[in-house]
C-alpha cells in the first residue's frame, strides 16, 4: 500500500488496549513511522500528537487470509462483469467497513472461463500489484490454484518467484465422476458464475478431467517451489485421512476448512494451522455439511478464522465465540488477527499491538458486536476510516 513519505508521531491516550497478553486500561499507545513504538500507561512524551480515545477499545486490525466476496463486486450476476477498478474500490470500502486491515485476495486460478479464469486472475494481480492501485487496505494475493488448470504454468511460477503471490492453496473442485447426478450438482455452482449450456459444461469438465494427472505433477512442483521461496502452502477441503496424509507429506502450513474434528486434529498434529470461515459460525453451521466452527472451537481445533464469502462475519465472529462461551474474547480476537498473520508468515509485523509491529488497529465502541461499532481504522499509523 502506497504511503506518504512520513507519518505523524501519534500518542493515542485513554483507550482500553488489547495487547498480546490481555487488556491494558487507560493506556498510551505511541506510533511513529507507521509502527507501534510503545504500549504502556505512562504519559505522552514530547513531540507526539495526542489523540484522546478515552472510553474506546483499541484492537489489532483484522488479518483476513482467505476471502473471495470481491467476486460478487466484479460479477454481481452470472455473466455480468463491472469495471475492475470500480469493483476493487468498492471491495476496499467493504473491507474497511468490516475492520479488515490486511487482506489476501483469494483469487481462483481455474480452468473455467470468465470470473475464475487465468485471464481474470492476471488482471486482478496486475491491478492489485500496481503501485498506484488506490487501495487503502494492505492488499496481498492468495492464489487458489485448481489442479486441472495446467495452462501457462510458467506464468504462475513467475508470480510466486516475484512474490506477487504470497500464499498458495491447492484446490481440486472437479467432481470425482461425471455421472448425471454429480454433474448436476457441479453445474449448479458453475451457473452462479457462468452462462453455459449443458453441453458446454460437460465438454469443459471432460477436458479438465483429462488434465488431472499433469496438474497433480505441477502441484508437487509448486509445493517444492513455495518451500524454497518461503511461501506458505494451504490444503483445501480435506475430506479424508488420505487427504490429510498427503497434506502432511507436502508440508502444508494451513488446513483450509477440514471436514471433521478428527481431520482437524490430524492437521494440527503435524503443525498445520486450521482455518475456518466466520460465516459458518454466524450462520450456525457449514453450508456444505462440514463441521461447524462452534464444534471446532469446543474441540479446541480452531486456529484461524477468515471471511470466506462475507466480510462482516469476520468482525462479528470473536464476539460470538465469547458470547457462546467457546473461548475468551481475547483469544477469539487472536483468531482474526495474530494467528492468521502467523499462519501466512507475516506474524513478525502484523496482527499485534506491540512495539515494532505495523500500526494497523481499530478503535471500537465497547461491547458492540457489529461492524457499526468501528469508530476508526488505522493502517500503518494513518487513519483510513473514521467517525470519531
Amino acid at each position: 500500500m502506497k504511503q506518504p513519505l512520513s507519518t505523524p508521531k501519534l500518542a493515542l491516550q485513554g483507550a482500553t488496549v488489547l495487547t498480546p497478553t490481555g487488556w491494558l486500561n487507560a493506556a498510551t499507545v505511541l506510533v511513529e513511522d507507521g509502527k507501534f513504538v510503545a504500549v504502556d500507561q505512562t504519559a505522552k512524551p514530547s513531540g507526539y500528537v495526542a489523540i484522546d480515545v478515552t472510553g474506546l477499545h483499541l484492537l489489532p486490525g483484522i488479518v483476513d487470509i482467505h476471502g473471495d466476496a470481491f467476486e460478487r463486486m466484479i460479477c454481481p450476476r452470472p455473466g455480468v462483469n463491472l469495471p475492475l477498478d470500480m469493483a476493487l474500490v468498492e471491495n476496499d470500502l467493504a473491507l474497511l467497513g468490516a475492520g479488515i486491515t490486511t487482506f489476501f485476495y483469494s483469487i481462483t486460478d481455474s480452468f473455467e472461463p470468465g470470473l475464475r479464469s487465468r485471464e481474470m486472475a492476471r488482471q486482478l494481480i496486475n491491478q492489485i500489484s500496481a503501485p498506484d492501485h488506490g487501495l487503502r487496505v494492505d492488499s496481498r494475493i492468495h492464489i487458489r490454484h485448481e489442479q486441472a488448470n495446467t495452462a501457462d504454468y510458467d506464468e504462475l511460477c513467475h508470480w510466486l518467484d516475484t512474490r506477487k503471490v504470497t500464499l498458495l492453496s491447492l484446490n481440486n473442485h472437479l467432481p470425482p465422476a461425471i455421472d448425471e447426478e454429480t454433474l448436476q450438482r457441479y453445474t449448479k455452482g458453475l451457473r452462479q458464475r457462468l452462462k453455459l449450456s449443458e453441453a458446454e459444461i460437460l465438454a469443459l469438465v471432460q477436458a479438465a478431467c483429462l488434465r488431472q494427472e499433469e496438474g497433480l505433477a505441477q502441484f508437487e512442483d509448486l509445493v517444492q517451489r513455495c518451500h524454497q521461496l518461503g511461501i506458505p502452502v494451504a490444503s483445501h477441503d480435506d475430506e479424508t485421512a488420505a487427504d490429510v496424509a498427503k497434506s502432511r507429506e507436502r508440508g502444508v502450513a494451513i488446513a483450509e476448512f477440514p471436514a471433521s474434528i478428527p481431520l482437524a486434529e490430524a492437521s494440527r498434529a503435524y503443525g498445520a494451522a486450521v482455518l475456518m470461515g466466520a460465516p459458518n459460525l454466524v450462520r450456525g453451521g457449514s453450508h456444505v455439511g462440514y463441521m461447524s466452527v462452534a464444534e471446532a472451537a469446543q474441540a479446541q481445533v480452531l486456529d484461524c478464522l477468515c471471511s470466506d464469502y462475507h466480510y462482516p462475519s469476520l468482525f462479528h465472529a470473536p464476539f460470538l465465540l465469547a458470547e457462546q462461551g467457546l473461548m475468551p474474547f481475547e483469544q477469539a480476537w487472536k483468531c482474526v488477527s495474530e494467528y492468521p498473520a502467523k499462519a501466512a508468515k507475516i506474524g513478525d509485523r502484523k496482527g499485534k499491538i506491540a512495539p515494532g509491529y505495523d500500526a494497523d488497529f481499530l478503535l471500537l465502541t465497547p461491547n458492540d458486536p457489529l461492524p457499526s461499532a468501528i469508530r476508526a481504522v488505522y493502517i500503518n499509523g494513518l487513519p483510513v476510516k473514521q467517525s470519531l
